[in-house]
Order: C-alpha cells, then structure tokens, then sequence
C-alpha cells in the first residue's frame, strides 16, 4: 500500500505557487505499539500554514524542506495497536497533507460522524470555530448595541465571528473581497452591512457610513491598510482581537504605514493578539455552544471542497488569493 504525502519543495517568495511543493509516493506505514494507523479522509488548509513555510522564529517551528506540510485533518482509524482507539474510529488531528499517517492518539480526537458532517470537524465544530467562538468572546467580550467590524468576514473563522456578534446582539459590519462575498454576509448570514474593499477608494469614509456610532469591537483577520481605518473609527474602550494578518503574509517587502496605534493610546482602547490553543481548556464548552447554535439555526456554514490530495496546493494556493468563501478543505477519500 502506498502513501501519497505533499512535502515543501521550496520556501517561498511571495504568494507560494505550485513548484513550492512535491508530490512524492513512499510505502504506508505501519503502527508499532501504543500508535494507530489513520487513513485520510478530508484536509484543511490555513492561512496560518503560510507562516509555517518560512523559515524563521514563530509560535510553532517552519516546516522544513523535504518534510510533509502541515495542517488539520480528519480521518478513520484502519490499524489499530492503542488501546484507547480502534479500527472504524473517525478522528480530527494534525497529520499534515498526506494519505495515510501513524498517530500516538496524542494529538488525536474522537468524532462521532452522527452529530454532523465529519468535515465540520475542521471548520465550525473544529479550530476556525473554537477561534471565531474565544477570540470574539473571551478577547472582546461584545455588549448589546455595540458595533463590531470583521475583516476577513467570508472566510472560515470571520464569518463565524459575525453571526457570534449577531447572536450577542451586536450591529455586526463585515469587510470582504467580493459583491458575491459582501451579497452573502448580508443575506444569508444576517450582517447588518457590508463592503468590498476592493472596489472601495476611501475605506475610512465607508466606515465612518456603515458605522455612524463608531467601532466597539474590531475582529482583525487582515492587518494592513483596512486596520489603519478602523483603528481611525475606533470608539473609547474599543477593543480588538488580532487573529491574523493575512494581508501581509505574502508580501516581499515590509509594507510602509500609516500604522495609526496612537488611536490605542487617544481611545484607550485594547488590542490583543491570540492563539486559539490557549483555550484548549474550554474547548469543550466552545463545541457545545456552537452546536447548539447551528441546531437552532442562528449558525450557519459553507464549505468548499476540492478533490484529491494532488489538488491541495492549489487549493492552499487559491485560498491565499481569497477564492473561497467559508471553509475551504480537500476531500481526500471516501468516508
């Protein structure tokens, strides 16, 4: 039995393109004791795996060349020497963009595929949710009446974060790269207002329109020039949860300013960044309330996938580029 993995070809310089990866066949593992065996069946990818390809100091170590990348999957246990799981198990952890993996159980998690689809495990009920559901609450803590902002609002985690603010009882404005995307938060997933900014001139006059009693709340999935005017439209006490920074994760050279954070100082307000392992703790009860909320219908989701492992880069690739709307995953094999 052989195992296709993609591994990193080549650190990249800019957006990574298609040659940045391999596609090589090795033997299928077999697990010793105290290891599984787990078939994949569907794969995630990030815009945290960007940061992940370079090398260079982070919060986690960069992939090395040659090495499998790395990122969430899900999938079924074939091969069993642990006495904690058996053969027909479905399971979510991070085995990174192959076939076939071997697994301690550490970093495994039991899913029950009748709860809901096994893919969710790796969008809403999985790291995008527990992000959108710590980050929004437990960093800014979002009152009734309060106006929150989304950048990177069509995406995994942004459009979680909005419908969370709606459920709060917030004025939720979501910021997006297409009228199809804006359309979307506004129609389907009840955002009181949208804008596409990339056809937008001035972003500080379209928020000061779409936000006349100021921001409360910023959820920063972008960074970049779109920051610098909200920063500009920030209220007093504001706060702001740094989830990412995906503007500039690609860029050759460092973006010149204005970066505007004396408006922290003028507005005394709060800016924090965040990684959403720090809450594994209350994962749990993350979990619950998102399913609860999707069963009552107030949660909604949309998943795009493509086919084949030998399609992930470009689906890595296009994601970068801001392609996909929701959760963007690959469908490895069959459930």
């Amino acid at each position: 039995m052989l195992n296709r993995q993609i591994t990193l070809a080549a650190r990249p310089v800019g957006f990574p393109k298609d040659s940045d990866f391999n596609l090589i066949e090795t033997p299928a593992p077999s697990p010793n004791d105290g290891e599984v065996l787990v078939k994949i069946l569907y794969l995630s990818v990030d815009p945290y795996m960007r940061g992940r390809m370079n090398d260079a100091k982070s919060y986690a170590k960069p992939v090395e060349l040659g090495e499998v990348m790395v990122g969430g999957t899900v999938g079924q246990v074939i091969e069993s020497r642990h006495l904690g799981y058996q053969a027909g198990d479905y399971v979510e952890g991070r085995l990174g963009w192959q076939e076939y993996a071997i697994s301690d159980g550490a970093d495994l998690r039991k899913i029950d595929p009748s709860l809901a689809p096994l893919s969710t495990a790796l969008g809403v009920l999985g790291m995008p949710g527990m992000t959108a559901y710590f980050g929004l609450l437990a960093i800014c803590d979002p009152q009734p009446g309060e106006t929150v902002v989304v950048s990177g609002a069509a995406g995994a985690v942004g459009s979680l974060v909005g419908q969370i603010a709606k459920i709060k009882g917030c004025r939720v404005v979501g910021i997006a790269g297409t009228d199809d995307k804006v359309n979307w938060l506004v129609n389907e997933l009840g955002f009181d207002a949208a804008f596409n900014y990339k056809t937008t001139d001035n972003y500080v006059a379209t928020l000061r329109a779409l936000c006349p009693n100021g921001v409360d709340v910023y959820f920063d999935n972008v960074g970049g020039a779109i920051t610098d005017a909200v920063l500009l439209a920030l209220n007093s006490r504001a706060r702001i949860s740094i989830c990412g920074q995906i503007s500039q994760y690609n860029l050759e050279k460092p973006e010149l300013g204005p970066r505007f954070f004396g408006q922290l100082l003028v507005k005394q307000a709060k800016a924090e960044g965040f990684l959403v392992f720090q809450f594994a703790h209350r994962y749990e009860e993350g979990m619950r309330q998102m399913a609860e909320w999707i069963q009552q219908g107030k949660i909604k989701y949309h998943e795009e996938f493509a086919e084949g492992l030998e399609n992930t880069p470009r689906a890595f690739i296009e994601m970068l580029h801001g392609k996909n709307t929701g959760k963007q995953l690959v469908k490895i094999a069959e459930e």
